[in-house]
């Protein structure tokens, strides 16, 4: 069965193939354009995630170069370099990332704020159209491509075809 994409028509997915699983199954009622919708916000905290694994990223690679700039003040003032080792002492170790913040700083005010909202936001969505389920349209989208019987194409883990 094909997966039709949503219009006004306010489809109830009686065209697409339901998910064998009941963690993703369509909710009685739900339309095609509500489920879509669900996905796409679901889509979007996806790659909230990945901006924030990246937020983290930075966090420990910044942290990780203020080590290395202590540790090559160290080694200039063993080596009688001393006004490059204060130099870099002065301007590197230990200074704000952003005005007034260091990295963590950054990760807890984007967590306490963007990501927690957008969690709210997906988790909301998600209750009022999906009934809490996750993934629905992927699972609908799962269970029109896969080729029943096929190694690699189990609807679930403990399908064995």
């Amino acid at each position: 069965m094909a997966v039709r994409g949503a219009g006004a028509d306010g489809g109830n997915g009686e065209d697409r193939a339901p998910s064998v699983d009941e963690a993703h199954r369509r909710p009685e009622g739900a339309t095609d354009a509500e489920v879509e919708a669900a996905g796409t916000v679901g889509e979007a905290m996806e790659f909230i995630e990945r901006a924030r694994g990246r937020l983290y990223d930075m966090h420990q690679l910044i942290g990780r170069a203020d080590i290395l700039f202590q540790e090559a003040a160290d080694k200039l003032e063993d080596a009688g370099r001393s006004e490059l080792a204060e130099r870099i002492r002065r301007e590197m170790v230990g200074i704000n990332v952003l005005h007034g913040r260091w990295t963590f700083q950054m990760v807890e005010e984007f967590d306490d704020g963007f990501w927690s909202t957008a969690r709210t936001l997906d988790r909301a969505v998600r209750s009022e159209l999906t009934g809490g389920r996750r993934h629905v349209h992927e699972a609908e989208m799962k269970e029109s491509s896969r080729t029943r019987g096929r190694c690699g194409h189990e609807a679930v883990p403990e399908d064995q075809n």
